[in-house]
């Protein structure tokens, strides 16, 4: 299983009409997850959570996308969440992606779709 740094990179979503790179922040610490979108407006890109398998929208501005990988970073599934509202645990999902309500369907992610997480920090995959 990868390990990742708090910090930023690229995502590569590798969909059906071909690779699209989004900007990444890493939350992979207890903090950092903790923290999240909380008390944001808005998201240049996708946040990764690391390692997580759920997620909650209490105390957010803003609806968000929010896809569950697997261990290899295929996704699972896609869920549109509305602020607070606490989602079911997926137990295969390794990590979580979140990103602003919509971007992900601009992707071209879902479920099968494999992604890949560039980081700046050490530990990238």
């Amino acid at each position: 299983m990868a390990r990742w740094r708090d910090g930023r990179g690229h995502l590569v979503v590798r969909g059906e009409a071909g690779a699209v790179t989004v900007p990444l922040e890493i939350a992979s610490s207890y903090r950092a997850r903790t923290r999240g979108l909380l008390g944001r407006t808005s998201l240049d890109g996708a946040l990764l959570l690391s390692p997580a398998n759920s997620v909650h929208t209490f105390r957010m501005r803003i609806p968000i996308d929010v896809a569950y990988l697997d261990r290899d970073l295929r996704v699972l599934t896609v869920r549109t969440m509305p602020p607070n509202r606490l989602g079911l645990p997926r137990p295969r999902a390794r990590h979580v992606l979140e990103a602003e309500a919509g971007a992900m369907a601009g992707w071209g992610m879902g479920a099968g779709v494999r992604v890949e997480v560039v980081s700046s920090s050490c530990g990238g995959r």
